[in-house]
């Protein structure tokens, strides 16, 4: 749970009261949230939080555009997360930072043969936040300050080409070294912050070898401020990946694999794909494996799926 009297929720409560003037209600407001991801362990909880808290304040409020930069006043990547589809960051040129907002490169309907393996290393809590890490590499990293300059400019280009051509070579590349110079950081960080474990440095290893014995590049991983890795591929590599990554990293012994892939169709195709044998030392490794798409931005809900009982104004 997060205090609404936090800053980052009071910042986002005050934009939007600001932008919505006369159409602000009166009264309070009860905020319910949920979320079906690990909290504060590097998968981005805070960015899908933000942005779903700030859409339905501006659907409430009836704000119309971008609401990106105010998304942004919660968690910066929650900016992106307001759009669907293939989204940017844009840094802006004015120093408060009032025009950096999130563009949407492409819908998500442009590239519906793109997927994801979310692969949960670790849904505990962190011990250096995204916010904290970041705030600290900005201050004492020269690498970070170099990458801003020399580098994410040009990255970001050839990765919208990667992205609008559907070139998954390119994209896969990218995402991985990109994956890499931002750990690159965290270690040039002072004092060095340590996001990946052994666990992680053994997926990055297992999907080269893939890629290596594919004579391509098929499958590409990345990972944000935690030891979790999300693998993308393409949809004819999907079943191939899944079942190199769920026996590179199976579960324990004595759980099945349906414990340990929700995706009841995917799991049917990995069985069906061929022989499959679990590598005992990273049995129990990784706890879960989630299957999912590129998907839109946060949409409404009916009534019938509210997280409050609307009779008493309470949470279910």
């Amino acid at each position: 749970e997060e205090d609404v009297n936090s800053q980052r929720i009071q910042n986002c409560l005050r934009e939007i009261r600001k932008r919505a003037g006369a159409n602000c209600p009166k009264g309070g407001l009860r905020i319910v949230s949920t979320n079906n991801f690990p909290t504060a362990a590097g998968l981005a909880s805070s960015a899908s939080g933000y942005a779903c808290l700030v859409a339905a304040l501006a659907y409430l409020h009836e704000i119309t555009g971008d609401i990106s930069m105010i998304a942004r006043q919660g968690s910066g990547s929650a900016c992106r997360s307001v759009y669907g589809g293939f989204v940017k960051w844009e840094m802006g040129v004015k120093d408060d930072g009032s025009d950096s907002k999130a563009v949407e490169v492409a819908p998500e309907s442009h590239w519906p043969s793109m997927h994801a393996l979310i692969m949960v290393v670790s849904d505990e809590k962190k011990k250096v936040s995204s916010t904290g890490g970041m705030e600290n590499a900005v201050r004492t990293s020269k690498l970070l300050q170099h990458r801003a300059v020399a580098v994410v400019p040009e990255r970001m280009e050839r990765m919208e080409k990667a992205v609008r051509d559907k070139d998954f070579e390119a994209f896969g590349k990218l995402t991985m070294e990109d994956s890499n110079q931002f750990h690159a950081t965290c270690l040039d960080t002072w004092p060095p912050i340590f996001y990946l474990n052994d666990t992680s440095k053994a997926v990055i290893q297992e999907v080269h070898a893939f890629n290596e014995e594919q004579g391509r590049i098929a499958a590409a991983y990345t990972f944000d401020a935690g030891p979790n890795a999300v693998i993308f591929c393409e949809e004819k590599d999907l079943v191939a990946v899944a079942h190199r990554m769920s026996a590179a990293f199976p579960p324990p012994d004595g759980t099945p694999l349906s414990d340990h892939i929700a995706d009841k169709e995917l799991l049917k195709k990995i069985e069906a794909h061929g022989k499959w044998k679990g590598d005992k030392d990273y049995g129990g490794k990784v706890k879960y494996i989630i299957h999912t798409n590129i998907g839109r931005g946060p949409q409404p809900e009916p009534e019938s799926e509210s997280l409050v009982d609307l009779s008493t104004g309470l949470p279910k």
